[in-house]
């Protein structure tokens, strides 16, 4: 069982930046890929971003790629997502996510992840 809990939500002027967290207990995540989901009010949550176990390789949403950078520190058991250039449409609950598989191909789909934090709010006013 893994524990996995956001942290570094909150409210910004667009333009501006935040950096999430994600940190995990219970389990290592060091053998997983991770993944970033976020959801607005009154519509379905929506895959953000994705990271191989090593590191060595992220996959994007088309709306956040160039202005978002996903990362991870083993050693810390946490995943993090910098969120700069922020936009009003980026507002929403904002989730990390562990895939049930792993390596094979990256995976965009909310039935696809097992584990699940409680989110964290992120508001960007205009």
């Amino acid at each position: 069982q893994v524990q996995l809990v956001e942290s570094g939500g909150g409210l910004v002027q667009a333009g501006g930046s935040l950096r999430l967290s994600c940190a995990a207990s219970g389990r290592t995540l060091s053998s997983y890929d991770m993944g970033w989901f976020r959801q607005a009010p009154g519509k379905e949550r929506e895959f953000v971003a994705a990271i191989r176990w090593s590191g060595g390789s992220t996959y994007y949403a088309d709306s956040v790629k160039g202005r978002f950078t996903i990362s991870r520190d083993n050693a810390k058991n946490t995943v993090y997502l910098q969120m700069n250039s922020l936009k009003p449409e980026d507002t929403g609950v904002y989730y990390c996510a562990r895939p049930r598989l792993h390596g094979v191909r990256w995976y965009r789909d909310t039935g696809d992840y097992d584990y699940w934090g409680q989110g964290t709010q992120v508001t960007v006013s205009s």
